[in-house]
């Protein structure tokens, strides 16, 4: 059964936040609040993880479409190939926020991922994950929790995620209701950055 985690935005508990990047360090999944969905994430690094995510979402690891979670912008060098200037002027003028941006992913993805060409990067505009991506030390893989009855409150209020969740993973962290709008993701390995998805944050910014 998995366990619910209060842990407030404004001022996350170092405590707590430990406490769930053991487990995510063990193997365990994590559902957790971004600016957008909840989000159900483990360790970048934890190959059994990221295979009981996919099978979760029924699809084959290495096809998946998953995003990195990332504290900021620093760490972008250790899976991303280098981007130009235009590239990471998006970046900087949009993150923290609900954006999903897919870029030439470099040689140091970890071996499940090597097949693919591109990486989807998200930095939430959320203390409580960064505060996790930054205790870890690394990126959490992350899908958005879906619903199959579209039950909303399902996805936005972290009791009800615990009782759909509870056999499926080991921590659902109550960080307040959650949004229903998913992040943008914008496609910046086009010549001209291409919308993909039109979500919670604004396409007008490019």
């Amino acid at each position: 059964m998995a366990e619910l985690i209060r842990i407030y935005e404004e001022n996350p508990s170092a405590k707590l936040i430990n406490k769930v990047v053991e487990v995510l360090k063990d193997g365990g999944l994590v559902i957790y609040p971004t600016d957008t969905v909840y989000g159900l994430g483990c360790d970048i690094t934890n190959t059994s993880a990221l295979e009981k995510i996919a099978q979760i979402k029924g699809v084959k690891l290495e096809k998946a479409n998953f995003s990195f979670i990332c504290e900021d912008l620093s760490n972008l060098s250790d899976y991303v190939k280098q981007i130009d200037t235009a590239t990471f002027k998006i970046l900087k003028r949009t993150l923290p926020g609900p954006y999903t941006y897919i870029l030439p992913g470099n040689n140091n993805l970890p071996n499940v991922f090597k097949k693919k060409d591109t990486v989807g990067i998200r930095v939430p505009d959320n203390n409580i994950c960064r505060a996790l991506v930054s205790a870890l030390g690394n990126p959490i893989v992350s899908t958005s929790i879906r619903d199959d009855d579209e039950v909303l409150e399902y996805t936005t209020d972290p009791e009800l995620i615990k009782e759909k969740w509870d056999n499926l993973v080991d921590i659902v962290i109550d960080g307040g209701y959650g949004d229903n709008i998913p992040s943008t993701v914008i496609d910046l390995t086009t010549p001209e950055p291409e919308v993909i998805r039109e979500g919670k944050g604004s396409i007008e910014i490019m």
